[in-house]
């Protein structure tokens, strides 16, 4: 099973998530290159977003 996500952002800043996944989620994860919708609070002093959790896989784009 899937602990957590490397993601990264449009600006190239890259972080892990590792909240907000079901336990499907976590057996069956987002294939690499998917875009992704996630919810934070505020970032740090790098820009990097804190407490980040997955909400979605964006198949709309």
């Amino acid at each position: 099973m899937m602990g957590s996500l490397l993601v990264e952002t449009d600006d190239g800043i890259r972080f892990r998530i590792g909240t907000g996944f079901s336990d499907a989620e976590r057996r069956d994860p987002p294939p690499p290159g998917s875009r992704i919708t996630y919810q934070y609070s505020g970032t740090t002093a790098r820009g990097v977003p804190r407490f980040a959790r997955f909400l979605r896989v964006r198949n709309d784009l």
